[in-house]
C-alpha cells in the first residue's frame, strides 16, 4: 500500500493491490459508488502490465492494482469498508540510525508512537540517544537475525529497514514478512529492475530520487507554464506511465466558471477531485473549477505543465 498527500493534506492518493477474496473483485465501478458511502474515486488500474484510466463500466479484478483518491477523513473507513484492516501502529522498529532514520523517529515519536532504532555504530547510537530521549536505542547488527528477534521483530507493529543498502533492506523486508505481520517499508534507492522488485511484493516501498524527481519536475513545469495555473504536486505512477497532478486555479486561468460537462477534455484523462478552502470534492459534470481551487488530475498524457492543458 502506499499514500500520497494532495491538497496540503487534505486528500490522498492510496495505491492497493485486490488481494485473493475481496469483496473488490468483479465489481464495476459504478456499482461501487452505489455500495459504499465517502468521495472516493478509483482514477487508474494497473493489470497484466497495462494502465487504464477507467470508466463506470470498469470491471476490478483479483490482483489489479488500484489508486483511488478521496479526503484524508475518508480514506480509513473506505478501506475497512472494502476488507482492509487498518490502523495506526502503536510501535516501530527502525533497523539503521542515519539522518533518515532519525527525523522518522522524531515524526513518528510526536504521534506517539513507540519507537525502537537498531545502529551497528556505538558512537551514533550515543548521538540517537541524547537526541531521542523517548526512543528505545539498541546497538547491534540490525541484519543478524538474533538482534532483530530480540529487538522484538516478531512482535512490533511496524518496521522499517534503512541501512543505507538496498539488498539488505530489500532482504531484512522479506525476512520480518516471512516471521512476522508487520507492515514494512522498504527504502530502495536505486530501482534498476522495477518488474523484479514488483513480482516481491515487498507491501510499501519508497524510493527518494523518485519523490526528489517528481519535485524538481513540478517546480520546472510551474516555471514554464502559463499566468493561469500552477503545478503544486506532481506524482508519477506505474513506472511513469500516469501522472496525477495538483494545479491551484489562478484568477486568469480560463477554465474558471465553466461546468465540467461543457469542458472538451483529452481522452485518458480524469479529474479526480477538488479541494476548495479544505473541502475535498468528488467533482461531477455541473461542478466546476473556481479561483483557487486545487484540481488533482490523473491522466496517461505527459508533460502537462498548465491546468488548460486538460483541453482536448
Amino acid at each position: 500500500m502506499g499514500v500520497t498527500s494532495f491538497a496540503r493534506g487534505h486528500a490522498e492518493m492510496i495505491r492497493i493491490r485486490i488481494p485473493k477474496g475481496n469483496m473488490l473483485h468483479g465489481k464495476k465501478l459504478y456499482q461501487l459508488s452505489q455500495q459504499l458511502a465517502g468521495a472516493v474515486l478509483i482514477c487508474a488500474v494497473e493489470r497484466a502490465g497495462e494502465v487504464y484510466i477507467p470508466g463506470g463500466s470498469f470491471q476490478l479484478q483479483t490482483g489489479d492494482v488500484v489508486s483511488f483518491i478521496c479526503p484524508s477523513r475518508d480514506s480509513r473507513q473506505f478501506l475497512r469498508r472494502v476488507g482492509f484492516q487498518t490502523h495506526q501502529v502503536r510501535d516501530a522498529l527502525i533497523i539503521g540510525g542515519s539522518k533518515a532514520g532519525y527525523y522518522l523517529a522524531q515524526r513518528l515519536l510526536r504521534l506517539g508512537v513507540e519507537v525502537r532504532i537498531i545502529e551497528s555504530n556505538r558512537s551514533r547510537c550515543e548521538e540517537l540517544s541524547i537526541l531521542l530521549p523517548k526512543a528505545t536505542i539498541i546497538c547491534g547488527d540490525g541484519t543478524d537475525s538474533d538482534v532483530l528477534r530480540e529487538s522484538g521483530v516478531e512482535q512490533v507493529e511496524a518496521v522499517v529497514p534503512l541501512t543505507g543498502i538496498d539488498e539488505e533492506n530489500i532482504m531484512l523486508t522479506l525476512h520480518t514478512q516471512a516471521i512476522s505481520n508487520a507492515k514494512v517499508v522498504t527504502k530502495i534507492n536505486r530501482i534498476m529492475f522495477p518488474e523484479a522488485i514488483e513480482r516481491l511484493h515487498l507491501d510499501s516501498v519508497v524510493c527518494p530520487k523518485f519523490i526528489t524527481t517528481d519535485a524538481i519536475v513540478a517546480y520546472v513545469r510551474s516555471r514554464m507554464a502559463s499566468r493561469g495555473s500552477n503545478i503544486e504536486t506532481l506524482l508519477h505512477l506505474f513506472d511513469n506511465r500516469v501522472e496525477a497532478i495538483e494545479f491551484v486555479a489562478h484568477p486568469d486561468s480560463r477554465l474558471v466558471n465553466i461546468p465540467f460537462k461543457d469542458l472538451p477534455l483529452k481522452d485518458h484523462l480524469l479529474i479526480a477531485c477538488i479541494n476548495r478552502a479544505g473541502k475535498t470534492l468528488i467533482p461531477g459534470g455541473d461542478e466546476c473549477i473556481r479561483v483557487g481551487d486545487s484540481v488533482i488530475v490523473v491522466t496517461t498524457h505527459t508533460g502537462l505543465r498548465d491546468l488548460a492543458d486538460i483541453l482536448a
